[in-house]
């Protein structure tokens, strides 16, 4: 008895393990109830639409299509998700009863080898399973989360005329990650002829600042509002953007018409008392 406890360890060991997913048994076993495979009674292999992956069927014969991220599972027709997906079921009405979409199991964004930026860590094996290869392990997850880069002015601040008392605003947008630091300033020219950037509001109590995130991952939008319009708020203003990895920014000029410059005066007429 005591052989035979040393033994049945040994014996678990030679024997081949089940791949999970694929019906297959190691190298050369297969599922009990599959049969022998016989290729000429599979369907006429297809070229598998985007997205999707090719693989073979539980018993490893006939040539199938596994889902990407993003495409429909479940169903009558029983289709498969791929390598790291699951298939998650949908609201009720959103799409035909029992059928799901393709999620990946390891949710959030990672920054990939070749610098971009992905979805989901299974969008970039994805990636990197149609991209010509040029070296084992060519494409490969770099860090968790997207991958960093300095700001881009995406909506530049337009330039505004308009007169005295009006409201104006200026607005930009900007795409960063990590989240840039957005301000406004204004450009002025000191008594010497040198430019000075004048950050804002600072005491311009006719002025407000506001920044805001979106409308898009990653992005920022920031305005600046005048209100009243005076003729000193004429000149340039800069949207200025910085974060870790560098900096950008971009201008528009305000131009403001002084009203009391186009008043009549007042002549008073003949009977007028003063």
């Amino acid at each position: 008895m005591p052989r035979l406890l040393v033994l049945f360890p040994l014996l678990l060991l030679l024997l081949p393990p089940l791949v999970p997913g694929l019906g297959l048994f190691g190298a050369g076993g297969r599922r009990p109830e599959c049969g022998p495979c016989r290729p000429e009674l599979c369907p006429a292999p297809v070229r598998c639409p985007e997205p999707g992956i090719p693989a073979r069927d539980e018993c490893g014969c006939c040539a199938r299509c596994l889902g990407a991220e993003g495409a429909s599972c479940g169903g009558q027709a029983g289709a498969r998700c791929g390598p790291g997906l699951v298939c998650a079921s949908r609201s009720t009405g959103a799409a035909p009863e029992g059928t799901g979409l393709c999620v990946c199991a390891q949710r959030g964004a990672v920054c990939g080898s070749d610098g971009r930026s992905y979805p989901s860590i299974c969008a970039l094996r994805l990636r990197a399973r149609h991209a010509p290869r040029a070296h084992p392990g060519h494409l490969h997850k770099a860090r968790d989360g997207p991958c960093e880069f300095a700001p881009v002015v995406i909506i530049p601040p337009r330039s505004v005329h308009n007169v005295t008392g009006a409201q104006v605003y200026l607005s930009c947008e900007v795409r960063a990650v990590p989240p840039p630091v957005i301000t406004w300033k204004k450009v002025t020219q000191s008594p010497e002829g040198t430019q000075v950037l004048e950050d804002l509001p600072g005491d311009h109590v006719n002025i407000a600042v506001q920044v805001r995130g979106g409308p898009s991952d990653h992005e920022a939008m920031a305005w600046i509002l005048i209100n009243p319009l005076k003729k000193e708020d004429e000149g340039v203003y800069q949207c200025h953007s910085a974060n870790t990895v560098g900096e950008a920014q971009s201008h528009g000029t305000v131009t403001v018409i002084d009203l009391n410059a186009y008043r009549y005066p007042y002549f008073p007429a003949p009977d007028d008392r003063m």
